[in-house]
């Protein structure tokens, strides 16, 4: 990892600041202030973590606020994270992507940058190197996820890997907000990828259903809410999740009933201000207190005494969060807070989003039928959906694709198959063949097809032998199995 700036004096942060201190004519540009305060918000991070005097804490928060303060003077907004000056706020400009937890905007057709993601969010790439690593932890092949870089980027696994091979604890935890009562395909993602995890690091799950989230966002009752958690648990469940060491639950009803959980989001809320969410997640004047304070509820389960009924009183379980890099900002305030309320930071996985039908613009939407392929699909709305608004990335005609071939960088095709197909030399014979112009796109779309229909038709099957009762079980809290108790 990047070592964080420790010496204020002579720091691209002060630097800036100086500049921003002198007279007008000589002010720190807006795009060199957003960078430094990014550089500073990081290099606090770091003196947080080594627990250094508090006088040198109060004295990089002074340089950061002034930052923040000049900032404002200059761009004529606050600092918003993941959102530089000049792309108008909320909305991105033309040339630049935008992400944050409630939306994603590109205007490439290949998609977000996520190399420029990785040094705006300040994370680390998933490289070679730490690949082979955790196949030397778990002694078997990386899950394909890993090998295509879908998941791409983490923060803090090599320590994750540390306390594994060192035989100390860690703990899963993913979540879903649950605002619809079908899922798609996209949805599906971080549950392949976190059974897995389970799976071969044999350690404990736990799953946030953000009803109460959906329901302060959404046009929702509570009671909608809450049924959509239940139902979207049902499709969870049938990702093959082990009953005995995964605990699913649902805000409206857990944090009510668990004093852990709620001591820890009380906590969290402490030591956040309203300023600080303001700039992380954009809130404003008008937001409703919910939404304010919700951020503290998904930070919570980052820590292991929110589950007494698992973890009894310990307070140093490592976390790991398999997640899209949507919800970074998140835990980017949770990593923060973390330190100074006595726990570990989280560790995360971050994965690149799944395209919509029309194209890798923007995500998937539960709202639009035709942007995605539903886990309720039946085997010909999958064949209709494929063929007819799947974007493809062939030529106008048959003799100019034979010719030059279609692109795999931008064909929906060929990027649903990166997340599903299990086999590489056909994936990558598959490319081959397209991009030379052997295949044309029906027959890739066809592929892709007879990819999609029995993996959707297992999970339908799957979900069928889900009950209430096994729902009610894995939603009980409860004591789990595993290694290290």
């Amino acid at each position: 990892m990047v070592g964080p700036v420790t010496s204020p004096p002579v720091s691209k942060s002060a630097a800036a600041l100086a500049r921003c201190e002198r007279k007008p004519r000589k002010m720190a540009s807006p795009a060199e202030l957003f960078s430094s305060i990014a550089a500073q918000e990081k290099s606090l991070e770091g003196l947080k973590a080594k627990s250094v005097p508090a006088d040198e804490i109060d004295a990089a928060e002074k340089i950061l606020l002034t930052l923040k303060a000049c900032y404002k003077a200059v761009v004529g907004e606050d600092y918003k994270a993941g959102c530089p000056p000049g792309s108008g706020g909320d909305t991105p400009g033309p040339e630049e992507d935008f992400v944050d937890p409630w939306m994603v905007q590109t205007s490439s057709a290949k998609g977000i940058d996520y190399d420029k993601l990785i040094v705006r969010f300040g994370s680390s790439k998933i490289d070679p190197e730490l690949i082979s690593r955790i196949e030397r932890a778990i002694g078997q092949k990386a899950h394909r996820f890993l090998r295509r870089g879908i998941f791409f980027s983490h923060r803090d696994m090599n320590q994750v890997l540390d306390a594994y091979e060192n035989k100390k604890p860690f703990y899963l935890y993913t979540g879903r907000g649950p605002s619809s009562e079908a899922m798609h395909l996209g949805h599906l993602i971080p549950f392949i990828f976190t059974k897995w995890l389970q799976d071969v690091f044999n350690v404990p799950l736990v799953i946030q259903m953000t009803d109460d989230e959906k329901y302060l966002w959404k046009d929702l009752t509570l009671d909608q809410a809450h049924f959509y958690a239940v139902e979207n648990a049902k499709d969870i469940i049938a990702c093959g999740f082990d009953i005995n060491k995964t605990f699913i639950f649902s805000d409206l009803d857990y944090m009510g009933s668990s004093t852990g959980f709620y001591r820890n989001v009380v906590k969290i809320e402490k030591h956040v201000t309203f300023n600080q969410v303001k700039g992380i997640f954009g809130f404003t004047d008008s937001d409703c207190i919910g939404k304010v304070s919700f951020p503290a509820i998904q930070a919570a389960p980052s820590f292991s005494n929110s589950f007494p009924q698992i973890f009894g009183d310990k307070t140093d379980v490592q976390c790991l969060i398999p997640c899209a890099i949507d919800q970074d900002p998140y835990f980017r305030m949770t990593r923060d807070v973390a330190p100074r309320i006595g726990y570990p930071k989280p560790a995360l996985l971050h994965s690149t989003f799944f395209p919509a039908l029309q194209g890798a613009q923007t995500k998937m939407s539960a709202s639009d039928p035709n942007s995605s392929i539903f886990l309720i699909d039946s085997a010909k709305q999958i064949k209709n959906k494929v063929n007819k608004h799947a974007f493809s990335g062939g030529r106008d005609t048959v003799e100019e694709h034979r010719e030059h071939g279609g692109n795999c960088e931008v064909d929906v095709s060929f990027m649903y198959l990166t997340f599903f197909l299990e086999d590489d030399d056909r994936l990558e014979q598959i490319r081959k063949d397209y991009s030379s112009g052997a295949m044309l796109t029906g027959e890739l779309k066809k592929a892709l097809i007879d990819v999609l229909q029995p993996l959707v038709a297992e999970h339908q099957a799957r979900r069928q032998e889900v009950t209430d009762e096994v729902v009610k079980e894995f939603m009980t809290p409860r004591k789990l199995f595993f290694d290290f108790q």
